[in-house]
């Protein structure tokens, strides 16, 4: 009996021994070694030998009953490295690479699930992402032949639109899964750049303080887990988390300042920029290499300054030793760092030809190194609009610790340093580029304020530089009123009568400028009024009255000048009055024009003798013998003076009608047919008989003058 009960134990035994194998699995407690896989079926089969007792032979044997146990399918997952590190970064370097490696530690092969729109994907500090992939050709690479976009043989996981289910992974099989971020060009020295791939917590199992293997997966935000295919694992889907950490280092920086005087600087003087390069970073400055076969001369740190609008390149002032300078004609500024710049190592014949200078200044630039007293010297246009400074800007360009293009503009800040200039130094990079340094946009720019000069000229319309008889300060536009005129000459007027003027105005300074537009001299009781809108309103300027009119640089307006002439003023007279234009800039700089406003311009003269016969002799004016009419006309404005507007009389009709208003020359006498004669005019009414006569001249000319004749018979 003794033997029996030792073979039933040992056969339970081996029975529970197999039944905590399971459940070890089920529970996911993990053995010291690989966990077995799943669907592994455990047989056991337990056997005994016994005697009957007798002390002797024969030995007996006892099989038991075969009993099965199948592994369960238990989930695991890890993702490593778990508080790694890569090498430090710096500001603006791009395309750095956090490297995870992805094991599927279930006992049975499986998916690996990464959620949609880069979920899975946390990233810390001051950096984005620009690729993340499984790299599923295991080569440690982003495959994207550099194009930006994941091709075939790795899974793009940052634009994936909906969840990535990756597998099925090998029991014990790793992937690598590689997340690329560019580092943000503000990054702050020190600070801490991270990635976290997954979301789980700390397995919290004994003495285990990873993120791996966490059961159940909870379908959190950011998880990473299996992705079982059929039977579902016991104690759920496995998920982990790694996470990778790097340094921004305080790499090589630039700081380009610029000095300048602050104005204000004449046309046709030099403008000295003086320029130093400092390396305020922890690496060393490194050489950049420039397009265009250029050799030694185009490799280097170089500081890159264009000729400034409204100015000339003249020189380079004095520059330290060891400086290489290179030369730009390419109008428009394109991208230095290309071949379009066309650097050259040979200097302009003409130096107003360089558009753009660059000094190269050595092949690095040490930390906490300064380069100094680099000059280049320009001079002011002649021509120059002097209403806005001359803005100037430039680039610093050099290689950092990473190889990567690193770059400054001068003026990103003024920091007054009390030498009298400003002074603009704090640093800025572009890692793709600068802008175009003298575009509008640029704030940075630095001012040099041009010595401003009012100058002004005021004439007829489209003439303001109309000379007239001595001067440009006589030059005139004469116009005649129309009303109250009809006067025997010596008269006086005997309606007001109103003549309006065009006058054009030209800024001729160097800058824009307001020109006070006034009447200093007007005759008495006339009235003067200037009009800006093209006579809308008017203002009164005779009496001491004043407008002003702001006019650009170069450019021209036109006003309108009424003149109201009163009543009681000579017939056939000029009145000038004077309307001037005084710069606002320089008030000392004026100019005068004449609005010359005539009352009648025609002169009528008349004169008669009486004649023996019709070409005789002076005779008593007696019946049977001939009066002699003579009309002289003449245009009394003043003479003509090119470019400044007269008065011509047009369409001249003189008449002489015997019944008209005091006429009766028609009852006491005959027309002497054909005696009506002007030289510079056409007759009407030669016949016998004839009562009236016209004469008609086309053009009366200013100063010039004509004679009608005709002759009549006493009865």
């Amino acid at each position: 009996m003794r033997t029996l009960l030792q073979t039933r134990l040992t056969t339970a035994a081996l029975f529970s021994l197999a039944v905590l194998v399971a459940l070890l699995c089920a529970t996911g407690t993990q053995p010291a070694s690989a966990q077995t896989a799943a669907d592994t079926i455990i047989s056991n089969t337990a056997t005994a030998t016994y005697t009957d007792g007798s002390g002797g032979s024969p030995t007996y044997t006892a099989t038991s009953p075969t009993v099965t146990v199948t592994v369960a399918r238990v989930a695991g997952l890890s993702i490593t490295p778990d508080n790694g590190t890569i090498s430090n970064v710096v500001p603006g370097q791009s395309n750095v690479d956090f490297t995870f490696t992805v094991t599927n530690s279930s006992n049975y092969a499986t998916n690996v699930l990464f959620l949609a729109n880069r979920a899975s994907i946390a990233v810390g500090g001051s950096a984005t992402v620009a690729m993340a992939v499984i790299d599923a050709n295991g080569d440690g690479q982003i495959d994207n032949n550099n194009d930006g976009n994941v091709d075939a043989g790795d899974v793009d996981i940052k634009n994936n639109a909906a969840n990535v289910s990756y597998g099925p992974v090998a029991r014990n099989g790793s992937f690598l899964v590689i997340v690329r971020l560019n580092i943000n060009a503000a990054a702050a020295a020190g600070s801490n750049i991270s990635v976290t791939l997954g979301d789980a917590p700390v397995n919290g199992q004994p003495g285990d303080t990873t993120h791996d293997n966490v059961k159940p997966a909870n379908n959190s935000a950011n998880e990473v887990r299996t992705d079982t295919t059929g039977a579902a694992p016991v104690g759920g889907e496995a998920e982990a988390r790694g996470d990778v950490h790097s340094t921004v280092d305080s790499d090589a920086q630039l700081r380009l300042n610029l000095s300048a005087p602050a104005g204000p600087v004449a046309r046709g003087s030099d403008i000295t920029y003086t320029w130093s390069l400092d390396n305020t970073g922890a690496r060393a400055a490194t050489a950049i290499t420039l397009p265009g076969g250029l050799g030694a001369a185009g490799t280097g740190v170089f500081v890159m300054v264009p000729i400034p609008a409204k100015t000339v390149f003249k020189n380079l002032g004095t520059l330290p030793g060891g400086v290489t300078v290179l030369y730009s004609t390419v109008a428009g500024l394109p991208d230095p760092l290309t071949a379009a710049a066309a650097w050259s190592t040979t200097a302009p014949a003409d130096p107003t030809t360089v558009k753009r200078i660059a000094y190269n200044i050595g092949n690095s630039l040490a930390v906490g190194a300064t380069f100094s007293n680099l000059q280049t010297v320009v001079t002011v246009s002649a021509t120059a609009d002097t209403t806005n400074p001359v803005f100037e800007i430039g680039d610093a360009f050099a290689k950092n610790g990473v190889n990567a293009t690193i770059t400054d503009q001068s003026g990103d800040a003024v920091v007054n340093k009390g030498d009298g200039n400003a002074n603009y130094d704090e640093p800025k990079i572009y890692p793709s580029g600068p802008p175009d340094p003298l575009s509008a946009t640029q704030g940075y720019q630095l001012p040099t304020t041009l010595l401003q000069v009012g100058s002004v000229f005021i004439g007829p319309s489209g003439a303001p530089q109309a000379v007239g008889p001595t001067n440009n300060n006589d030059d005139f536009t004469n116009l005649s009123t129309s009303t109250g005129i009809n006067v025997p000459p010596g008269g006086n007027t005997n309606a007001v009568g109103t003549v309006t003027f065009t006058n054009t105005v030209q800024n001729a300074g160097n800058a824009n400028d307001t020109f006070t537009l006034s009447a200093p001299t007007v005759p008495a009781g006339f009235i003067v009024e200037i009009s800006k809108d093209g006579g809308a309103t008017w203002t009164t300027v005779s009496g001491g009255g004043s407008t002003t009119l702001a006019l650009g640089f170069g450019s021209t307006a036109d006003i309108k000048v009424r003149v109201t002439v009163p009543s009681g003023n000579t017939v056939l007279t000029g009145f000038d009055n004077v309307i001037r234009a005084a710069s606002g800039i320089t008030p000392a700089a004026t100019n005068d024009t004449i609005d010359r406003a005539y009352t009648g311009f025609l002169s009528l003269g008349k004169s008669s003798r009486v004649l023996d016969a019709p070409n005789g002799s002076v005779a008593q004016p007696v019946p049977g013998n001939y009066i002699e009419y003579t009309i002289t006309y003449q245009n009394i404005a003043s003479a003509n003076v090119a470019g400044n507007p007269n008065l011509t009389a047009t369409n001249v009709v003189v008449t002489e009608n015997g019944s008209a208003g005091t006429n009766n020359w028609a009852s006491f006498t005959d027309y002497v047919l054909n005696s009506a004669v002007d030289p510079g005019g056409v007759i009407a009414g030669n016949s016998a008989g004839s009562t009236t006569l016209t004469d008609t001249i086309a053009s009366v000319a200013p100063q010039a003058s004509g004679t009608f004749k005709f002759t009549v018979k006493i009865r």
